[in-house]
């Protein structure tokens, strides 16, 4: 099971770091990605990062503002969030999948709300 954490209300210019975690399995043994919805819109990729860690891709919107990364002492996926602007308000979720580059995500974890005031 995959559980997506650390959202909330931040102003425009802020940071937030979301977390994803996983009980019952490893998530170094997948590709993990994130992805958002913003209500009335569909769902957009956000980054992803490859099984290791060893390659990760950010959509061009979050390019330099996102970065996505690994810690597999502790189980956990990343997103670290600078810059933020009103546009990146939206639901975020974590997937686990296989399959580098073409990914196929297999698994899905309940979304965190982030919200950022202009």
């Amino acid at each position: 099971q995959l559980q997506a954490s650390g959202g909330g209300l931040v102003q425009a210019g802020g940071s937030l770091r979301l977390s994803c975690a996983a009980s019952g399995f490893t998530l170094d043994n997948y590709v993990i990605g994130w992805f958002r919805q913003a209500p009335g819109k569909e769902r957009e990729f956000v980054a992803a990062i490859s099984r290791g860690g060893g390659s990760t891709y950010h959509a061009d919107s979050v390019k330099g503002r996102f970065t996505i990364s690994r810690d597999k002492a502790k189980n956990t996926v990343y997103l670290q969030m600078n810059s933020l602007k009103p546009e990146d308000t939206a639901v975020y979720y974590c997937a686990a999948g296989s399959n580098w580059p073409a990914v196929t995500y297999d698994y899905w974890g309940q979304g965190t709300q982030v919200t950022v005031s202009s």
